[in-house]
């Protein structure tokens, strides 16, 4: 069942490193090829979206058919699993919201790289006339 939120934690991973990439200060040409080849990257890596939407669907419906301790004799250990389960759903919704936001974050980037760059060019061309 961990397999799902490892993966979904290297995606978070690679896309704040993308996103960090983006993000730094490089030379114009540097920068003009990474974003071209992250745009390249962004279409077949949609895939998280809905990947992240599924595993919130997930936490959604576990969350509602929890068993809750409700009567006077609860364990501690009940109490505690019960504590930790809710943490980790919590921290499992921060993921799956962080990489979703992660993925728009980048893809704008990109798109405004881009327009920078075909108004660059545009300015260039009347520049020259």
């Amino acid at each position: 069942m961990a397999l799902q939120w490892l993966i979904l934690t290297y995606v978070v991973a690679a896309e704040a490193a993308l996103a960090l990439l983006l993000t730094l200060p490089s030379p114009k040409l540097l920068k003009n090829r990474l974003v071209s080849l992250i745009s390249l990257i962004l279409q077949p890596a949609l895939f998280i979206v809905p990947f992240a939407g599924f595993q919130l669907l997930d936490i959604y419906w576990k969350n509602e058919h929890r068993l809750i301790c409700t009567s006077e004799i609860c364990t501690a250990a009940e109490r505690d699993r019960y504590e930790k389960s809710f943490y980790k759903s919590q921290r499992n919704v921060i993921l799956c919201v962080t990489a979703c936001l992660l993925y728009w974050c980048i893809q704008r980037i990109c798109k405004y790289n881009k327009e920078i760059q075909s108004l660059e060019e545009i300015e260039k061309r009347y520049k020259d006339e």
